[in-house]
């Protein structure tokens, strides 16, 4: 099973992504985490977007594009896959039309997790990241037992700069935009499946887990 996820800033898609890895038993292939592990382990792809990045400047579609071929190589592919982050653009969509192709694979369903405005607002703008360790928490969804403290390593709590609500409208405006030839894109593919993210996380990834169940 070939999946894909799709959903804007705030839609959940880390957290389905890993409920749908778990019960599906398929791996998670999520673009950031890809190329942080290439940059980390100093491989040549990571060497060369390590460049960019240190510029101030996003990595190049081709580079990505590379990433994937050769995580789509491994052998825990063979028995499916959530991809997540990617695509964001038809262009990106085609690429990766292609790269499945020639390894004899197609997608199955693309998932996209849709969420209002407001419900994505609360979520980020509540969002706090510690300093020391990434952890993640929300001021009323999730907070810290200690006001500003990690659970996990008592390191300073944050707010990004990102997460506050005018920064928050912009992105999710900009998202829409780009989006929107993109959910067309699958919509005439017939492989695009619609879930309302607004719900609670388990309700959403029992939606989620029900349809991948027709393609199994």
């Amino acid at each position: 099973m070939k999946l894909v996820l799709l959903g804007p800033p705030g839609a959940g898609k880390g957290t389905q992504a890993k409920g749908m890895a778990k019960e599906l038993k398929l791996a998670h292939i999520s673009t950031g985490d890809l190329l942080r592990a290439n940059v980390a382990g100093g491989t040549a792809l990571g060497l060369e977007a390590k460049e960019y990045m240190n510029k101030g400047l996003l990595v190049p579609d081709s580079l990505v594009t590379k990433m994937l071929e050769e995580r789509f190589g491994m052998p825990d592919i063979k028995t499916g896959f959530i991809l997540d982050g990617y695509p964001r653009t038809i262009n990106q969509a085609k690429t990766l039309d292609k790269i499945l192709s020639a390894k004899k694979m197609a997608l199955d369903v693309v998932f996209d997790l849709d969420s209002s405005e407001p419900v994505i607002v609360q979520r980020l703008s509540g969002r706090l990241v510690c300093r020391k360790c990434g952890a993640l928490f929300h001021k009323t969804n999730m907070p810290p037992k200690k006001n500003m403290v990690c659970d996990n390593c008592s390191g300073e709590l944050y707010q990004r700069d990102d997460d506050k609500e005018e920064t928050i409208r912009k992105r999710l405006a900009v998202y829409r935009q780009e989006v929107a030839a993109l959910l067309d894109y699958y919509k005439k593919g017939n492989i695009l499946f619609t879930v309302s993210a607004d719900q609670e996380a388990g309700v959403v990834l029992k939606k989620i887990i029900e349809k991948a169940g027709q393609y199994r």
